[in-house]
């Protein structure tokens, strides 16, 4: 399927810390995205709030920057439902991924949405639990109705998505949240496929799971589609904030990617944590550039390998 896509930057911060992760565009944009999508259109730039950042906990919330991430989650919000309203396909850069709070909250002003959460994290804490009080690592929590109401309920729209809409994959953090005692995704009706059953299945096969479970979403009117980069194994993408071993091929990320594309019930997509501080000779920005232009069909893939 040939998306019209329009690129949206979004390098907001605030869900993490200003550490280079809102440089992921625009290193992404310079390595030739947009050409190598075929977006004619400029992208759009969201004004920021990152001057607002600060690392003390909010008394209401008992997170850090819940304030201006919920008044950047507006504004980014309108530009996602603007852009989908006139039948667009939404290509969100990052940022981290407190920016999905914007983009699901957006989605369900319009209908319902389901969600593919492509993340080395569950993403799942509530604030009691986080270690650090960033939005980063809630985001699947609030977007699915947990936490604080600032953020979890805006507009009264709690939850942007119901849990039995959520595919996660690629989990891998599973001792922190238990160190941590986050509650686990496992216990919900999320349909969870962590990195280790990937690497130890057949992936045709696992991929046909995945895109059966999509097909059976009935009632929605598509499914956001979240790459957060650390999905990547640590060996080939050592440009994250919050680094962990193992991980998954960029290989299957792209077939992943492209087979969900394939499926056009994808309504929009976002790309969060590649942080090209910690990438020196910038090689790991331009795989995720490849894979990002090759998920949407522009080259040929090779026969799946296992890798």
């Amino acid at each position: 399927m040939k998306y019209d896509i329009q690129i949206i930057s979004a390098p907001s911060i605030l869900g993490l810390k200003p550490s280079g992760v809102e440089q992921l565009s625009e290193r992404l944009l310079g390595n030739g995205l947009r050409e190598g999508l075929n977006a004619t259109r400029p992208p759009i730039d969201v004004i920021t709030l990152n001057e607002l950042y600060t690392t003390v906990r909010d008394a209401g919330t008992n997170c850090i920057n819940a304030i201006p991430v919920h008044a950047f989650s507006l504004k980014l919000g309108k530009i996602v439902l603007d852009v989908v309203e006139k039948k667009c396909f939404p290509l969100v850069l990052g940022g981290d991924c407190s920016i999905l709070i914007g983009v699901m909250s957006a989605l369900k002003r319009k209908s319902s949405h389901g969600l593919v959460f492509m993340d080395a994290h569950a993403d799942f804490y509530e604030p009691e639990q986080s270690p650090t009080g960033e939005l980063a690592d809630m985001d699947l929590a609030i977007v699915t109705g947990r936490g604080p109401e600032l953020l979890a309920n805006i507009d009264q729209l709690q939850p942007y998505v119901k849990d039995e809409h959520v595919i996660h994959i690629g989990q891998r953090d599973h001792q922190e949240t238990r160190d941590y005692q986050a509650a686990d995704i496992a216990d919900t009706q999320m349909y969870c496929v962590d990195a280790a059953a990937v690497q130890s299945a057949a992936v045709d096969q696992l991929i046909t799971d995945i895109l059966t479970r999509v097909a059976r979403m009935k009632n929605l009117e598509g499914l956001w589609l979240h790459f957060d980069t650390d999905v990547l194994s640590d060996h080939i993408n050592p440009a994250v904030d919050y680094r962990l071993p193992g991980g998954l091929s960029a290989h299957v990320v792209t077939l992943l990617l492209r087979r969900l594309l394939d499926t056009e019930r994808i309504a929009g997509m976002s790309v969060t944590i590649y942080n090209p501080r910690l990438d020196a000779n910038g090689q790991a920005g331009r795989m995720i550039t490849d894979i990002l232009v090759n998920a949407f069909g522009a080259v040929t893939l090779a026969p799946l390998r296992q890798e």
